[in-house]
């Protein structure tokens, strides 16, 4: 058994879910791509997502960016799914009342 291995089996679960399996924080609802979308795109230290996920460790911050490296594509097409799927109801949606309000108004 390889390091990356024991480490992700040690903090990482595999969970079947509606749109497929999902990898999370054992234990915890805390997804992997969670964990990268703070750390990469929002840049959050590792220390920064300690603090505010307390029931998190360094371990398993670490261990879901280390899976995130070792299931790369696998998790970039999901999180670019996702980002598709928010962008299509996004389009697909009739305006909330606050957005009529704002047109009726000239604000928007």
């Amino acid at each position: 058994m390889t390091a990356t291995k024991h480490v992700s089996q040690e903090h990482i679960e595999i969970v079947e879910g509606v749109s497929g399996p999902k990898a999370r924080i054992l234990g915890h609802r805390i997804r992997v791509k969670d964990i990268v979308s703070w750390h990469e795109h929002q840049q959050a230290s590792v220390d920064e997502i300690v603090e505010l996920f307390p029931q998190l460790t360094h371990g398993d911050v670490y261990a879901a960016l280390a899976y995130y490296w070792d299931h790369k594509a696998e998790i970039d097409a999901s999180m670019a799914a996702d980002e598709a799927f928010v962008e299509e109801m996004r389009r697909s949606a009739p305006p909330s009342r606050f957005q009529e309000m704002l047109k009726q108004r000239g604000l928007r």
